[in-house]
């Protein structure tokens, strides 16, 4: 069992950063893949990024290549995503979610067991 609560989000221009923040609890916080996916309103839920178990392997998706990153630390079981350079298209609830899969991170939510309760990021133009 893995809870998950994000933190970090808020208003910022567009061209601004943001550093969000997922804090896990839980005994196996490490062997669980994560991911970050946000829902814009009257749109679907989409994959943003995602790292594996060891923190070695990424995915993100095309939009935000080169301008966010995220990274985590087993030790302190928190996840992160750092997002510069930010658009009003970003503007949505970002979710932290735990996936149990240790190879390649998948982009489907639906391979994701575990999901915070969202935080929202608005970016004003």
């Amino acid at each position: 069992q893995v809870q998950l609560v994000e933190s970090g989000g808020g208003l910022v221009q567009a061209g601004g950063s943001l550093r969000l923040s997922c804090a896990a609890s839980g005994r196996t916080f490490s062997s669980y893949a994560m991911g970050w996916f946000r829902q814009a309103p009257g749109k679907e839920r989409e994959f943003v990024a995602a790292v594996t178990w060891s923190g070695r392997g990424t995915d993100y998706r095309d939009s935000v290549k080169g301008r966010f990153t995220i990274s985590r630390d087993n030790v302190k079981k928190m996840v992160y995503l750092q997002m510069n350079t930010l658009k009003p298209e970003d503007t949505a609830v970002y979710y932290c979610s735990a996936s149990p899969f240790l190879g390649v991170v998948p982009r489907s939510q639906y391979e994701y067991s575990y999901w915070g309760q969202g935080t929202q990021v608005t970016v004003s133009s």
